[in-house]
Formats: structure tokens, sequence, C-alpha cells
């Protein structure tokens, strides 16, 4: 597996932004994976799905209050 080329963008500010859209990214992804697994009849999977929705939207809401907490103006 190649390794990825160093990011042009050296910012925390930018990779926390990153992870916060790919954690609600995902955690909206799920949805469709839960459907499939239901519609299959694998109620397992379908809870293991939930439970990684549920880690990413808590992962999305945690990012959010960081850069809120990052971006605000000093007072």
């Amino acid at each position: 597996m190649a390794e990825k080329p160093s990011s042009p963008v050296k910012d925390k500010n930018y990779n926390l932004i990153t992870i916060l859209q790919e954690s609600l990214q995902h955690a909206w992804m799920m949805e469709t994976y839960i459907k499939d697994a239901e519609e299959q009849g694998d109620e397992e999977l379908a809870k293991w799905f939930r439970k990684i929705q549920r880690n990413n939207v808590k992962a999305g809401e945690q990012a959010k209050e960081m850069l809120q907490k990052r971006l605000a103006p000093e007072q």
C-alpha cells in the first residue's frame, strides 16, 4: 500500500473540520447500511451499524464543540 502524500495544509483546525465532516458523513451513511441489514433480516449487523453510527455522531458533536471553542473570539 502506497503512503499518502503529506498534506499541503498543516493546520489543526483544518484537520478538526475534516474529522467533523467525515464523522457526520459516516453517521449519515450508516442509515443505508442499517436499512440493508434490516431488509436482509440481520438484526445483529443492524445493531452493530447503529453502534458505529452513535459513535460517529458523538465524535461529530465533540468536534463541533472543540471547533466552536477554537474559533470563538477571545474575550
